[in-house]
């Protein structure tokens, strides 16, 4: 799959951006990938490009633009348990500084460049997100619910902004959550919000994960969590995109 290296008008200047795009040429239907709290890096370049081997123009911004281009700090090529303190220390200025206006000003920004895109093909787009990019997502998806068909976020903190949140998103959902992230009792209350927000979704607890089981380059990644992410989120891409 071609990757293309991007620049996206923002408010606050050009946000650095990649895209995986299929390689049968045509126009795609497009997706909004954003990244973990690690950022932008060989294995979210992985997983773009696996996405795009199903068919969809997959858009991958650098969350943090605003303090440089990718990668915006350098980062150990395994991420471990004990890399993590000091690789924070440095991240955590960047997300607190990330704020909800940013993140929907950014948002806008992301979905008419997207849109704009003569790979993409016209009508409504999907939202992916990781860790704090699933929040973003939901964010996104909540603040563009006449745009954005799809709506898939795995370990992110979905309801840090209250269920309420919820309440605007019209697509249908996939939410994948770390057994270490999420009580039961915790996923009946989010389920409940969906619920309220009348939507299409599964929300569920994927067994035996802990926080970051999609991503490989760290210690929490489970091969069985992230293969269950993508028999999640293909057919989720497949009915809400019309490529099913």
């Amino acid at each position: 799959m071609p990757i293309k290296t991007l620049q996206i008008p923002t408010a606050d200047g050009r946000a650095d951006a990649f895209a995986a795009v299929p390689d049968r040429g045509g126009r795609h239907p497009g997706v909004l990938m954003y990244a973990d709290g690690f950022g932008i890096r060989p294995v979210l370049r992985e997983m773009a490009h696996e996405l795009a081997g199903h068919g969809y123009y997959v858009l991958v911004p650098n969350l943090f633009h605003r303090h440089g281009p990718a990668p915006v700090i350098e980062l150990p090529e395994h991420i471990g348990d004990e890399a993590r303190p000091a690789v924070f220390a440095q991240l955590m200025p960047m997300i607190e500084a990330h704020t909800t206006d940013r993140v929907l000003s950014d948002a806008d920004a992301y979905l008419t460049f997207l849109t704009a895109q003569p790979e993409v093909s016209a009508g409504r787009v999907a939202v992916t997100g990781y860790c704090i990019g699933g929040l973003l997502a939901t964010r996104t998806a909540a603040a563009h619910p006449g745009q954005v068909a799809a709506l898939a976020a795995f370990h992110g903190p979905v309801v840090a902004d209250g269920p309420d949140s919820l309440s605007k998103l019209t697509a249908e959902v996939h939410f994948g959550h770390a057994e270490s992230d999420l009580t039961p009792e915790a996923l009946g209350g989010l389920n409940q919000a969906l619920d309220a927000a009348g939507v299409g979704y599964t929300s569920e607890i994927y067994p035996g994960t802990i926080h970051g089981f999609t991503m490989s380059d760290t210690d929490a990644f489970s091969a069985s969590g992230l293969k269950r992410h993508w028999d999640r989120l293909i057919p989720l891409l497949g009915r809400a995109l019309g490529t099913g």
